[in-house]
C-alpha cells in the first residue's frame, strides 16, 4: 500500500509542477519573435536570402504548401 500511495503522490506532484511549461512558454515566444525579425528583414532587404526565407515562412504558415 505505501508504494501505491507513494506513486499518487509522485503522479500528483507530477501534474502540479509548473516549471516546464514555463520553458516552452519562453521557446515559443523566441520562436515567434525570431520568425517576425526574420519577416521584418526580408521587407528591409528587399531581394536577398531573407526574401527566400520569409517565402518559405509565409508557404509553411499559409499552409498552401509543403515546408521543406
Amino acid at each position: 500500500m505505501d508504494i501505491l500511495n507513494s506513486m499518487k503522490t509522485l503522479a500528483t506532484d507530477f501534474v502540479r509542477e509548473e516549471e516546464g511549461s514555463q520553458v516552452v512558454e519562453y521557446g515559443l515566444i523566441i520562436a515567434l519573435v525570431s520568425i517576425a525579425l526574420a519577416l521584418g528583414l526580408a521587407k528591409i532587404a528587399g531581394s536577398s536570402p531573407f526574401s527566400a526565407l520569409a517565402t518559405r515562412i509565409a508557404t509553411c504558415l499559409s499552409g498552401s504548401g509543403t515546408c521543406t
